[in-house]
């Protein structure tokens, strides 16, 4: 691999991987950086998902936007 140094152990590590996978070395590296960019790219979602829904301001403004939950109406028991 041009312009990557890694010690022995984890190189035999993740070609044990990439065999593993029927992979070569390489596809199994670039797949496993592009599924690290995914997660990375979800996680940060999340965090801005809950900044939003955690802010009462921004949720009433979405709900006089688009309007709130639907109320659900349970029925009583006699």
């Amino acid at each position: 691999m041009a312009g990557i140094e890694i010690d022995d152990s984890t190189r035999d590590t993740f070609q044990a991987l990439a065999d593993d996978a029927g992979m070569l070395l390489e596809d199994y590296l670039a797949t496993l950086a592009e599924e690290k960019k995914h997660e990375r790219a979800l996680a940060e979602g999340a965090e801005v998902f809950r900044q939003v829904t955690g802010d009462p301001a921004t949720v009433s403004a979405f709900d006089a936007e688009f309007g709130g939950p639907a109320v659900r109406r349970t029925p009583r028991a006699a």
